[in-house]
């Protein structure tokens, strides 16, 4: 599991280097903060559970960020693909971001059902 964990947050890690690097080619300014940006995600803050042995409140606490990622990414690519013939580059940054994003709750709601076995 702790491999897994690993691989996708090294993803998300990536995701944020690849919205901020295009946001810089638009001539924009990525936000830096991480609080002013669950704000602007509308994304409540990730909470762990206090026991870090709590494999199951890990899980769900990751997973539900997850869902709060599809969401935004979800709002951001309907909004994009207004744009889609002046910014195909960006419409499919966030198409691909959203696709792991999926694949990231389904991995973690698998460990999640492992756990509860």
């Amino acid at each position: 599991m702790a491999g897994e964990l690993d691989k996708i947050a090294k993803e998300e890690f990536e995701h944020m280097s690849e919205i901020a690097d295009r946001i810089l080619e638009l001539g924009g300014e990525p936000e830096r903060d991480l609080e002013d940006l669950q704000k602007i995600a509308t994304c409540k803050k990730v909470v762990f559970p206090k026991n870090e042995r709590d494999l199951e409140g890990v899980l769900n606490a990751v997973s539900e960020a997850e869902g709060c990622a599809i969401d935004v990414y979800n709002k951001l690519l309907k909004k994009v693909s207004a744009c889609y013939d002046k910014d195909v580059r960006t419409f499919h940054l966030i198409e691909h971001i959203l696709s792991e994003e999926i694949q990231h709750e389904e991995a973690f709601e698998n460990l999640l059902e492992k756990k509860r076995k």
